[in-house]
């Protein structure tokens, strides 16, 4: 049995403008893993103790993109994130099992060793829950000296067998570092040199995000995670709820490429790393397991646009192919041959595709319009949209330094009248979808079909 088989699904649709028919594949990965279960422990966490910690979580914060995001009621907390993370430290250790082995640094102006790493049934584990609790900050926050404390500890189980124990360090911390090896050249060094010895690292931004260079930096690095939390509730689902999920690292160095002879991949929704030109799909340089829902893991879709170049019965077969290694450096993977229904327009072979196509052209539909309408600004000239009843939805080009800046919200006329068709067509087909979730697209696209009102006195 693979440890993953590539799947898709298909559909044949109709641009709700031209309507010329589009072909599409919904693509994804089938896991043959059962009953997972993850392997024994090496693990440190690294606790960021500085003076910031002693703040509680705010009623918003920033993204990592810069845009405000408003907290519900029931995640506002009058805790301190030093108490929550104590407790959340705490809340993990009833996972660990008795041949797990656990260690704790703790780090503000410099790095102290609080518990070493040995295993858990040799320890004293209602003393060691008293003592994590009673950490408080204290001083700046040296991450180089937290970081270099712990690899210490797990440089003796480097060459530990990976398919029975995993080595993995935990940061906490709820800053950017501010002294030490701020730059993400020292700390890139650091993890790729403790990666290629087998140990891994995952970052926790406690109440803020890293920019997006240092995340996008990490998320390259073999066997790192990071993730951010930013209310006491989610910083207990990802210590305690969703822990397991966390720090097992499935296969490294994934790829999902597609095959299509006789087709033109025209935009790849879903995947940043997809390379048109190759074919490759989605490229994962380390895949960890989700939380399985309702029967279903959670996650997004990627979303293959096909445009037909050769003449029906020229076609090839397509074939979608994946490959991978697994954690003891054995390179294997699977190959699936697409079929492809001889169905007329509109066809799909499931809601969830039929909702992914949904939302990809509502979403291109809208960079067209913020695109043109900039472009209008810009040049002086009355907006001219680029989708007509002719042409249908064009794929949206990159925007320019430009085209980002903030301009006041206006829409055009014909922007207007095409807002205004493109919402009986998505309220059709949401509504044969079946998903409540999308009131929220239809909101905005009936906003956007009216005219702007404006203040009094502005124009």
């Amino acid at each position: 049995r693979k440890l993953f088989c590539p799947s898709y699904s298909y559909a044949l649709s109709r641009d709700p403008f031209s309507e010329e028919p589009v072909h599409y594949l919904s693509v994804g990965l089938n896991s043959g893993l059962r009953d997972f279960q993850r392997k024994k422990l090496n693990l440190v966490v690294v606790l960021d103790y500085s003076g910031s910690m002693g703040s509680s979580f705010s009623q918003y914060y920033y993204d990592r993109f810069g845009n405000r995001v408003d907290l519900l009621d029931s995640d506002v907390s009058e805790k301190t994130k030093m108490q929550i993370a104590d407790q959340s430290v705490v809340a993990l250790l009833d996972h660990l099992e008795r041949d797990d082995r656990f260690g704790l640094v703790i780090f503000s102006d410099d790095a102290f060793l609080v518990d070493p790493l040995t295993r858990m049934g040799d320890k004293n584990q209602g003393r060691l829950k008293d003592r994590i609790l009673l950490i408080e900050e204290y001083g700046g926050t040296n991450l180089e000296a937290g970081m270099m404390r712990g690899t210490g500890l797990l440089n003796r189980y480097a060459g530990s067998d990976p398919d029975v124990f995993e080595n993995r360090m935990i940061v906490l911390t709820d800053a950017m570092p501010n002294l030490g090896e701020t730059g993400m050249g020292g700390l890139s060094r650091m993890l790729e040199d403790n990666a290629a010895r087998g140990i891994y690292t995952t970052f926790i931004g406690i109440g803020v995000d890293f920019n997006t260079e240092l995340v996008e930096n990490m998320t390259k690095i073999r066997g790192a995670n990071y993730y951010s939390v930013n209310s006491a509730r989610e910083f207990q689902e990802r210590m305690d709820d969703e822990f397991e999920y966390m720090v097992t690292p499935l296969v490294f160095d994934l790829k999902l490429g597609l095959e299509a002879p006789g087709y033109q991949i025209d935009r790849v929704y879903g995947s940043p790393e997809a390379d048109l030109a190759t074919g490759t799909l989605m490229q994962v340089n380390t895949l960890f397991p989700s939380p399985v829902e309702e029967g279903q893991v959670r996650g997004g879709v990627i979303l293959v646009k096909l445009r037909q170049v050769s003449g029906e019965g020229e076609q090839g077969r397509m074939r979608l192919a994946v490959s991978y290694q697994d954690r003891s450096g054995v390179t294997d993977g699977d190959v699936a041959e697409v079929e492809v229904p001889a169905v007329m327009p509109d066809y799909y072979q499931n809601t969830g595709i039929r909702k992914a196509v949904l939302l990809t052209r509502y979403a291109d539909l809208l960079k067209d319009w913020m695109i043109d309408e900039r472009t209008a600004q810009y040049r002086g000239r009355p907006v001219v949209a680029m989708v007509t009843m002719e042409s249908g939805i064009i794929l949206p080009v990159e925007l320019g330094q430009w085209e980002r800046q903030s301009m006041a919200l206006q829409v055009s006329q014909p922007y207007r009248e095409l807002f205004r068709a493109f919402e009986a067509y998505f309220q059709k087909e949401a509504g044969a979808i079946g998903d409540e979730s999308l009131q929220r697209e239809e909101a905005i696209l009936q906003k956007l079909s009216q005219p702007i009102q404006r203040p009094e006195g502005e124009e």
